[in-house]
């Protein structure tokens, strides 16, 4: 019996820590940084952001005129760049909704999705959500502009539609419809990258909230990380991405594998993939566990920090380049 009750105190303390190396991902070794010059623009992200914000009325699923010139503005920027660019079209009640997808790279590699949404939940200029992740998404696909001869997977940059609600968790998402043509056509995924709200930060102490209070004891209390957010049985390829983020990154990055009935951990487009059992993570500023103007119209273009933004938008350039 004594021997019992010296084991049982080990036995907790090594369950605790398998629990937090599952749930956190922690790298105990330093990540050598790379040195490459990663030429994210501060001013073209602005520039991209600030146009979406002022679109009259705002980009939702009521205003089909503004989003369709949300997606105008999407092709064209990408139509610059050297890659095949298209809309998929669909309709939803009536009315004809669109994604806009860039690729890069061979036609027939295994493929890499980064996507992020450019509409709107009700009537707000939506700068964090989700401007910021189609600013980041247009930034990294100028990016790859620069590498496209040398690259081993198909790389897939997709703006989407109706991710908010009233489509939020239904097969009329604009990431569900491209996750289902990916199914259709047998693709070969070997990840899927969701950018959601990648621009709020803070350094203001307590600033950061979790959906349960014991994460506080594992987490930082304030918002100024990167968050990697992953299921359960996924954890080699979110451990994978912190690591590969680290080395060009240059703020704290953060992750988590949690089940899905956690609240947040599928709180994006990444959930149409998971459900085809793709690999799919998404990133981001952890939306309203950090920005309280989540859903607000005070989600305005001078809340955002494009240094930080720039810094993350470096992190996920450098892990999906040599992924």
């Amino acid at each position: 019996m004594k021997y019992l009750m010296f084991l049982l105190p080990i036995a907790l303390l090594l369950s605790i820590l398998g629990i937090i190396y599952t749930v956190g991902n922690p790298l105990f070794l330093d990540v050598e940084k790379t040195e490459e010059v990663i030429p994210v623009d501060k001013e073209r992200l602005e520039n991209d952001v600030r146009f979406l914000t002022e679109l009259q009325p705002a980009r939702n699923y009521l205003n089909i005129q503004s989003l369709n010139k949300a997606a105008d503005y999407v092709f064209e920027e990408l139509s610059k760049l050297d890659c095949r660019v298209e809309r998929q079209k669909f309709v939803v009640q009536g009315n004809e909704y669109q994604n806009v997808i860039a690729h890069f790279g061979p036609e027939n590699a295994p493929k890499i999705v980064i996507g992020g949404h450019y509409d709107v939940c009700g009537d707000q200029p939506g700068a964090d959500d989700n401007a910021s992740a189609v600013a980041g998404v247009l930034e990294l696909a100028r990016l790859f502009h620069k590498q496209k001869n040398d690259l081993k997977y198909h790389y897939e940059f997709v703006a989407y539609t109706l991710e908010e609600p009233p489509f939020f968790r239904t097969d009329q998402m604009g990431s569900a419809v491209h996750a289902q043509s990916l199914k259709d056509e047998n693709a070969d995924v070997a990840l899927m990258i969701s950018l959601e709200m990648i621009g709020y930060f803070s350094e203001e102490e307590g600033s950061q909230d979790y959906p349960v209070g014991f994460l506080k004891w594992f987490y930082p209390t304030k918002g100024n990380f990167v968050a990697i957010i992953g299921k359960l049985g996924q954890g080699g390829i979110v451990r994978k991405m912190k690591k590969m983020m680290k080395a060009a990154c240059g703020i704290p990055v953060a992750s988590i594998n949690a089940p899905i009935s956690l609240q947040g951990i599928d709180f994006s487009d990444h959930q149409n993939y998971w459900k085809h059992n793709y690999k799919a993570v998404m990133i981001g500023d952890t939306a309203f566990m950090r920005n309280k103007n989540y859903h607000e119209k005070s989600d305005a273009i001078e809340t955002l920090n494009f240094e930080k933004m720039s810094e993350l938008l470096k992190g996920v350039y450098w892990a999906v380049l040599n992924w």
